[in-house]
Protein backbone atom coordinates (compact mmCIF):
# COMPACT_ATOMS: atom_id res chain seq x y z
CA UNK A 1 0.00 0.00 0.00
CA UNK A 2 1.05 3.90 -0.63
CA UNK A 3 1.17 5.95 1.73
CA UNK A 4 1.27 9.63 1.85
CA UNK A 5 4.40 11.34 1.97
CA UNK A 6 4.17 13.66 5.08
CA UNK A 7 3.90 17.63 4.35
CA UNK A 8 5.58 20.18 6.21
CA UNK A 9 7.09 19.72 9.58
CA UNK A 10 7.04 16.35 11.19
CA UNK A 11 7.77 15.36 15.07
CA UNK A 12 10.83 14.13 15.80
CA UNK A 13 11.96 10.86 17.34
CA UNK A 14 11.90 12.48 20.62
CA UNK A 15 8.70 14.11 20.02
CA UNK A 16 6.50 11.10 19.44
CA UNK A 17 8.15 9.68 22.26
CA UNK A 18 6.57 11.73 24.50
CA UNK A 19 3.65 12.22 22.67
CA UNK A 20 2.55 8.65 23.62
CA UNK A 21 3.21 9.28 27.36
CA UNK A 22 -0.34 10.90 27.76
CA UNK A 23 0.08 11.74 31.31
CA UNK A 24 2.36 13.47 33.50
CA UNK A 25 2.63 15.08 36.50
CA UNK A 26 3.96 17.94 37.99
CA UNK A 27 5.42 18.97 41.36
CA UNK A 28 5.25 22.62 42.25
CA UNK A 29 7.56 22.51 45.23
CA UNK A 30 10.04 24.88 47.19
CA UNK A 31 10.13 27.50 49.03
CA UNK A 32 7.18 29.39 48.36
CA UNK A 33 5.48 26.07 49.26
CA UNK A 34 6.28 27.59 52.88
CA UNK A 35 5.46 31.06 52.00
CA UNK A 36 1.80 30.45 50.43
CA UNK A 37 3.26 32.16 46.86
CA UNK A 38 3.07 31.16 43.57
CA UNK A 39 5.48 33.16 42.47
CA UNK A 40 8.05 33.98 45.43
CA UNK A 41 10.19 37.24 45.43
CA UNK A 42 14.14 35.59 45.97
CA UNK A 43 14.52 37.36 49.32
CA UNK A 44 12.89 34.45 50.87
CA UNK A 45 15.14 32.98 54.22
CA UNK A 46 16.46 29.53 52.94
CA UNK A 47 15.47 28.45 56.98
CA UNK A 48 11.53 28.54 55.36
CA UNK A 49 12.72 25.93 53.83
CA UNK A 50 12.32 22.47 56.15
CA UNK A 51 9.67 19.94 54.66
CA UNK A 52 9.67 17.57 57.71
CA UNK A 53 8.32 14.29 56.21
CA UNK A 54 9.27 14.93 52.61
CA UNK A 55 8.66 11.50 51.25
CA UNK A 56 9.46 11.99 47.55
CA UNK A 57 8.78 8.07 46.82
CA UNK A 58 5.33 8.16 48.17
CA UNK A 59 4.48 11.27 45.56
CA UNK A 60 5.85 8.97 42.85
CA UNK A 61 4.84 5.92 44.25
CA UNK A 62 1.24 7.68 43.85
CA UNK A 63 1.12 8.75 40.36
CA UNK A 64 2.29 5.96 39.35
CA UNK A 65 -0.83 3.93 40.27
CA UNK A 66 -2.80 6.47 38.53
CA UNK A 67 -1.07 6.22 35.89
CA UNK A 68 1.35 8.85 34.82
CA UNK A 69 4.58 7.95 33.23
CA UNK A 70 6.81 11.03 33.73
CA UNK A 71 7.30 13.29 36.88
CA UNK A 72 8.43 17.20 36.52
CA UNK A 73 9.79 18.98 39.29
CA UNK A 74 10.73 22.49 40.16
CA UNK A 75 14.47 22.04 40.74
CA UNK A 76 14.10 26.18 40.91
CA UNK A 77 11.60 28.57 40.64
CA UNK A 78 11.63 32.09 40.15
CA UNK A 79 12.70 32.96 43.70
CA UNK A 80 16.37 31.12 42.66
CA UNK A 81 15.93 28.95 45.71
CA UNK A 82 17.51 25.51 44.69
CA UNK A 83 16.06 22.20 45.41
CA UNK A 84 19.33 20.37 45.33
CA UNK A 85 23.18 21.70 46.63
CA UNK A 86 24.45 24.09 44.08
CA UNK A 87 27.57 24.77 44.03
CA UNK A 88 26.96 28.18 41.85
CA UNK A 89 24.61 29.64 44.92
CA UNK A 90 24.45 30.16 48.67
CA UNK A 91 20.38 29.71 48.24
CA UNK A 92 19.80 26.38 48.06
CA UNK A 93 19.18 23.63 50.02
CA UNK A 94 22.13 23.47 51.23
CA UNK A 95 21.33 25.81 53.75
CA UNK A 96 18.31 24.93 54.68
CA UNK A 97 17.42 23.12 58.17
CA UNK A 98 15.99 20.48 55.74
CA UNK A 99 18.22 17.07 57.16
CA UNK A 100 20.63 19.21 59.02
CA UNK A 101 21.80 21.11 54.88
CA UNK A 102 22.35 17.81 53.76
CA UNK A 103 19.13 17.22 51.52
CA UNK A 104 18.74 16.95 48.44
CA UNK A 105 15.42 17.12 46.62
CA UNK A 106 16.51 16.45 43.14
CA UNK A 107 18.38 13.54 44.31
CA UNK A 108 15.40 11.85 46.41
CA UNK A 109 13.16 12.86 43.98
CA UNK A 110 15.08 11.06 40.49
CA UNK A 111 15.93 7.90 42.62
CA UNK A 112 12.20 7.55 43.75
CA UNK A 113 10.89 7.71 39.61
CA UNK A 114 14.00 4.87 38.99
CA UNK A 115 12.49 3.20 41.54
CA UNK A 116 9.27 2.91 40.76
CA UNK A 117 9.50 2.80 36.38
CA UNK A 118 8.45 7.05 36.15
CA UNK A 119 10.51 9.45 33.45
CA UNK A 120 11.87 12.39 35.37
CA UNK A 121 12.18 15.89 34.32
CA UNK A 122 13.33 19.10 35.52
CA UNK A 123 12.02 22.26 35.17
CA UNK A 124 14.46 25.22 35.46
CA UNK A 125 13.44 28.95 35.51
CA UNK A 126 14.94 31.18 33.80
CA UNK A 127 13.65 33.73 35.97
CA UNK A 128 15.94 33.78 39.22
CA UNK A 129 15.15 36.62 41.51
CA UNK A 130 18.11 36.18 43.54
CA UNK A 131 21.00 35.83 41.24
CA UNK A 132 23.00 39.01 41.26
CA UNK A 133 23.69 38.55 37.99
CA UNK A 134 19.85 38.15 36.51
CA UNK A 135 19.67 40.33 34.11
CA UNK A 136 23.03 40.43 32.46
CA UNK A 137 25.15 38.62 30.13
CA UNK A 138 27.11 36.61 32.72
CA UNK A 139 23.70 35.16 33.73
CA UNK A 140 23.01 32.72 30.86
CA UNK A 141 26.99 31.35 31.72
CA UNK A 142 25.82 31.09 35.51
CA UNK A 143 22.23 29.31 34.17
CA UNK A 144 24.29 26.92 32.35
CA UNK A 145 26.54 25.70 35.57
CA UNK A 146 23.28 25.37 37.21
CA UNK A 147 22.16 23.40 33.85
CA UNK A 148 24.84 21.47 33.79
CA UNK A 149 24.66 19.88 37.56
CA UNK A 150 21.64 19.12 37.13
CA UNK A 151 22.32 17.44 33.74
CA UNK A 152 25.10 15.18 34.98
CA UNK A 153 24.58 14.21 38.61
CA UNK A 154 21.00 13.05 38.51
CA UNK A 155 20.71 10.00 35.88
CA UNK A 156 18.55 10.11 33.04
CA UNK A 157 16.29 13.53 32.31
CA UNK A 158 13.62 12.95 30.28
CA UNK A 159 12.34 16.26 29.90
CA UNK A 160 14.05 19.78 30.57
CA UNK A 161 10.90 23.20 30.89
CA UNK A 162 12.41 26.36 30.48
CA UNK A 163 9.08 28.66 31.76
CA UNK A 164 9.04 32.36 30.62
CA UNK A 165 7.38 34.05 32.94
CA UNK A 166 9.68 37.09 33.90
CA UNK A 167 12.02 36.59 30.92
CA UNK A 168 10.44 38.88 28.02
CA UNK A 169 13.44 41.31 27.08
CA UNK A 170 15.89 39.26 29.14
CA UNK A 171 19.09 38.54 26.78
CA UNK A 172 19.48 34.96 27.30
CA UNK A 173 21.67 32.52 25.19
CA UNK A 174 18.86 29.66 24.91
CA UNK A 175 21.08 28.45 21.78
CA UNK A 176 23.94 27.49 24.32
CA UNK A 177 21.86 25.80 26.96
CA UNK A 178 19.96 23.93 23.89
CA UNK A 179 23.11 23.00 23.25
CA UNK A 180 24.02 21.62 26.73
CA UNK A 181 21.38 19.52 26.88
CA UNK A 182 21.64 18.21 23.66
CA UNK A 183 25.11 17.24 24.38
CA UNK A 184 24.00 16.22 28.09
CA UNK A 185 20.89 14.32 27.53
CA UNK A 186 20.30 13.55 23.95
CA UNK A 187 17.03 11.82 24.32
CA UNK A 188 15.68 15.01 26.86
CA UNK A 189 12.74 16.78 25.52
CA UNK A 190 12.88 20.67 25.89
CA UNK A 191 9.67 22.84 26.97
CA UNK A 192 10.06 26.53 26.20
CA UNK A 193 8.73 29.58 24.57
CA UNK A 194 9.60 33.34 23.46
CA UNK A 195 13.00 33.59 22.46
CA UNK A 196 13.81 29.61 23.26
CA UNK A 197 11.15 28.16 20.52
CA UNK A 198 13.68 27.89 17.43
CA UNK A 199 15.57 25.18 20.18
CA UNK A 200 12.46 23.46 21.74
CA UNK A 201 10.25 20.74 20.98
CA UNK A 202 7.34 21.30 23.11
CA UNK A 203 5.40 24.82 23.49
CA UNK A 204 3.29 26.62 26.14
CA UNK A 205 -0.50 25.82 24.49
CA UNK A 206 -0.97 29.50 25.67
CA UNK A 207 -2.78 29.10 28.87
CA UNK A 208 -3.00 27.98 32.24
CA UNK A 209 -6.52 26.69 32.48
CA UNK A 210 -5.54 23.15 31.12
CA UNK A 211 -7.65 23.69 27.48
CA UNK A 212 -6.06 23.02 24.26
CA UNK A 213 -7.51 23.14 20.73
CA UNK A 214 -8.47 20.38 18.89
CA UNK A 215 -5.52 20.58 17.19
CA UNK A 216 -2.60 21.43 18.93
CA UNK A 217 -0.53 23.21 15.85
CA UNK A 218 -3.40 25.93 16.81
CA UNK A 219 -3.18 27.95 19.93
CA UNK A 220 -6.26 28.65 22.59
CA UNK A 221 -6.56 32.30 22.66
CA UNK A 222 -9.55 32.51 25.01
CA UNK A 223 -10.00 30.27 28.87
CA UNK A 224 -11.12 33.03 31.25
CA UNK A 225 -14.31 31.81 31.07
CA UNK A 226 -15.77 28.35 31.32
CA UNK A 227 -15.25 25.35 29.20
CA UNK A 228 -16.88 25.19 25.51
CA UNK A 229 -15.99 29.49 25.12
CA UNK A 230 -12.77 28.26 24.14
CA UNK A 231 -11.60 29.89 20.68
CA UNK A 232 -8.72 28.50 18.80
CA UNK A 233 -6.68 30.15 16.28
CA UNK A 234 -8.04 31.91 12.70
CA UNK A 235 -5.75 29.66 10.60
CA UNK A 236 -7.06 29.09 6.98
CA UNK A 237 -6.47 25.18 7.66
CA UNK A 238 -9.75 25.67 10.03
CA UNK A 239 -13.19 26.54 10.07
CA UNK A 240 -15.96 25.58 12.88
CA UNK A 241 -19.30 23.73 12.54
CA UNK A 242 -22.27 25.20 13.40
CA UNK A 243 -22.08 23.84 17.03
CA UNK A 244 -18.86 25.99 17.24
CA UNK A 245 -16.61 22.95 17.11
CA UNK A 246 -13.42 23.36 15.44
CA UNK A 247 -13.01 20.81 12.25
CA UNK A 248 -9.91 20.73 9.95
CA UNK A 249 -10.65 22.50 6.69
CA UNK A 250 -9.53 20.38 3.67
Amino acid sequence: MDFLKPYGAVPNARQMAHYKIEKKAFFHFGVNTFTNLEWGEGTEKESFFNPVGCDCRQWIRAIKAAGFELAIITAKHHDGFCLWPSAYTEHSVKNSPYKDGQGDIIREFTDACREYGVKAGVYLSPWDRNAPYWGTNEYSKYYNLQLTELLTNYGRIDEVWWDGAGSKETPYDWGMWAHTVRNLQPDAVIFGSMGATPYVEMRWVGNEAGFAGVFTSSSCSSWKNQPGRMETSTSPMMKRSPSGTPELRI
